[in-house]
């Protein structure tokens, strides 16, 4: 099986729809949801329902509200509390003199938690619509470029990371990866206000959001300067792209008497800033030279192995260019800021462009080995989620 499906017509001597990665579909094609899609949003919910029930026998065990582990821990609660109150909330670390502010969370999530309710369990309602729709997205891209079986692959791939029990919890890696993926899959099928839109709210989920903007701008631009496309629609999601990240920052300085640094001073008091990956690196150095701390022990190595994934993603041929700009981006912006090193894994869960080349040797793979590998994955992420929430004394 090939990379990319849709390149084979190449082969065979037509010319492709479009470049840069970009192709046209028939609207007929766009518009029906097939079987298969419904079979990966069965596959995400069979795996991630299974972690649920795990965490909530977990939680029952150790006498505590699953819900309100699930919907109301750590990051959550600032979202919660967003919700019900809007921003302007402090908290004060006297140890360390840290004011840490809650306008260093972006306003879209807790703006849908607010309009379904408010409580941990609307939450996570809007967490796990999120996640449904992000799981067929993710297959949507996969089926593009690994066919049908390489896409249920790289849902089940997702859905069983180590620290995929993020996409059931009231947290905001849920939203982001369906907005990007449906991005992502709005630049390859040439539908390009779509793909800005969709960049629009990505940026108004987290920082990272930025990456999915920086996907459609590149291309759209690679369009216009290198293809001479003339296209309104193409200039403008070029342009549009990154507006909602640069609206909240901007807003941010402006509340705070900064218009363009003001953001990223609250992101330093929470020990968040850009440090070209030092932080990183010197975390790494201590597990790798003997450091026994376990969340970071993860940390280094699931780090390591995206690094290496994103080597093979790079060398792959004909990898879309939306596709790699995004990945690209969401990793260097994980790599290189400083912050806690134990949630970089955290962070890289919406990168799920890493999982297409393992997604792809699995595909050629027996069913039943597929189906095994699967399973104990599964697993090994469910029994990592419960010492996550439930056992390790520090935040997701």
């Amino acid at each position: 099986m090939g990379v990319l499906q849709e390149d084979r017509g190449t082969a065979r001597g037509r010319r492709p729809a479009a470049t840069a990665g970009v192709t046209t579909v028939s609207v007929r094609a766009v518009g029906t949801a097939t079987p298969a899609a419904f079979r990966a949003l069965g596959v995400f919910a069979a795996v991630r329902g299974g972690g649920v029930l795990v965490l909530a026998a977990g939680a029952w065990w150790a006498d505590k509200s699953p819900v309100k582990v699930l919907g109301g821990s750590w990051d959550s609660v600032w979202y919660l509390h967003i919700a019900a109150h809007g921003y302007g909330r402090t908290q004060m670390w006297p140890v360390t003199g840290s004011v840490q502010s809650d306008y260093a969370f972006f306003p879209l999530y807790p703006y849908l938690v607010g309009l379904a309710g408010g409580t941990p369990a609307a939450a996570l309602l809007v967490a796990w619509t999120a996640a449904a729709l992000a799981a067929v997205g993710v297959y949507k891209i996969g089926e593009r470029l690994l066919g049908p079986r390489g896409g249920l692959l790289l849902v089940a791939l997702w859905a069983v990371l180590p620290h995929s029990v993020v996409l059931t919890l009231g947290y905001t890696e849920a939203l982001l990866t369906a907005l990007a993926a449906w991005s992502l899959y709005a630049v390859l099928t040439g539908r390009w206000l779509w793909a800005a839109g969709l960049a629009i709210l990505a940026g108004l989920t987290r920082p990272t959001g930025i990456a999915v903007a920086a996907a459609v701008s590149v291309v759209a631009f690679h369009e216009v300067l290198l293809r001479r496309s003339r296209a309104p629609e193409v200039w403008a999601a070029g342009v549009l792209a990154p507006a909602g990240w640069a609206a909240y920052v901007v807003a941010v300085g402006v509340r705070t008497g900064d218009p363009l640094g003001g953001y990223f001073e609250v992101q330093s008091r929470w020990g968040s800033r850009f440090d070209f990956g030092g932080g990183a690196l010197r975390s790494a150095e201590k597990v790798l030279t003997g450091g026994n701390v376990p969340l970071a022990t993860t940390a280094t190595v699931f780090v390591l192995a995206a690094a290496g994934l994103l080597a093979i993603l790079l060398a792959l041929d004909r990898m879309p260019l939306p596709v790699l700009v995004y990945t690209g981006v969401l990793m260097v912006i994980t790599y290189g800021g400083a912050g806690f090193f134990e949630s970089k894994p955290r962070f890289l869960v919406p990168a799920f462009p890493l999982l297409l080349p393992v997604a792809a040797v699995m595909a050629r793979a027996r069913h039943g080995t597929a189906v095994m590998l699967t399973a104990g994955l599964a697993g090994l992420s469910y029994g990592y989620g419960v010492y996550l929430l439930l056992v390790a004394k520090v935040p997701l």
